[in-house]
């Protein structure tokens, strides 16, 4: 992965377009002492640059996660049916951060939709990961376009595997996986590794130390999702969310350091990581 191959995933918007034209992303994410993972998540997704998101909170939360994100379209929850109408609005999904307890949720929604031979973009995370922890025979039934982005924790427990096993064989591990579940994989940590679904392999230049900070993976996510939406293939939404979420990163390690980097700092910096990435050299 460089800059020019990057380059060629974004398209100069047209004059004349408008927000439905940008693609749309609906959000599973957030529980009690964990609605930040559903707002940074947004966040990311927004700054993707998709048209509208949706985000799914627990429903007592909906109101104070709606006064957070203005900009977003909050539907409040407690059950899988209950976000379907915003779900099939929808031209991408998000799964996973912060969803705690509430994972069951995740798993009860995946089924729902791969039996409804849904065919959209869904990128699991998180929660939704590890609402397959060991079970996944049960992730691999599922008919789904998946795009998984697990750290090596996650993807020790999903995988049943000690995480240092999956530190040392980060390259064979992401590939098996892909291709096992059919899906992209996206193993997050130093030069994060993008397997698709024949198991090909590309390798991520971009970020850095300070990135190693809490809400920084939901970020990823929701870009992830954002620019899936937009039309971007599985795997080079995946490429680019993970290219432009480092980028973001080391630019604003520029201004504040790696020690005092958190997850709000790359947000801001993820417009200019876009026009970077756009500008001939």
């Amino acid at each position: 992965m460089d800059k020019d191959t990057i380059k060629k995933l974004f398209p100069k918007r047209k004059s004349d377009s408008h927000k439905g034209n940008y693609g749309k992303v609906f959000i599973l994410a957030g529980s009690e002492g964990m609605l930040g993972a559903a707002i940074l998540t947004s966040r990311g997704a927004l700054r993707a640059g998709a048209g509208l998101v949706y985000l799914g909170v627990p429903k007592e939360s909906r109101d104070i996660v709606n006064i957070a994100t203005p900009e977003v379209i909050v539907a409040g929850g407690n059950s899988a049916q209950e976000f379907k109408d915003s779900i099939f609005k929808t031209g991408a999904l998000a799964v996973g951060p912060g969803l705690g307890h509430r994972r069951v949720i995740a798993r009860d929604l995946l089924f729902k939709l791969s039996d409804e031979k849904f065919s959209l973009p869904i990128v699991l995370d998180a929660d939704g990961l590890m609402a397959f922890i060991n079970d996944i025979n049960s992730l691999k039934k599922l008919n789904l376009n998946l795009i998984l982005t697990p750290h090596p924790g996650e993807m020790s427990r999903l995988l049943s595997r000690k995480p240092e096993d999956i530190q040392k064989n980060r390259e064979k591990i992401a590939s098996e996986t892909a291709k096992l579940l059919n899906c992209v994989v996206v193993l997050k940590g130093h030069n994060t590794i993008i397997a698709d679904q024949s198991g090909e392999l590309k390798t991520n230049p971009t970020g850095n130390p300070g990135m190693a900070t809490a809400g920084v993976g939901d970020i990823l996510t929701g870009l992830i999702a954002g620019f899936a939406a937009q039309g971007m293939s599985p795997n080079d939404a995946a490429c680019a969310g993970a290219y432009i979420h480092g980028l973001a990163g080391d630019l604003a390690a520029e201004e504040k350091g790696e020690y005092g980097l958190i997850a709000g700092d790359i947000i801001e910096k993820i417009p200019q990581a876009i026009i970077k990435v756009q500008k001939d050299d």
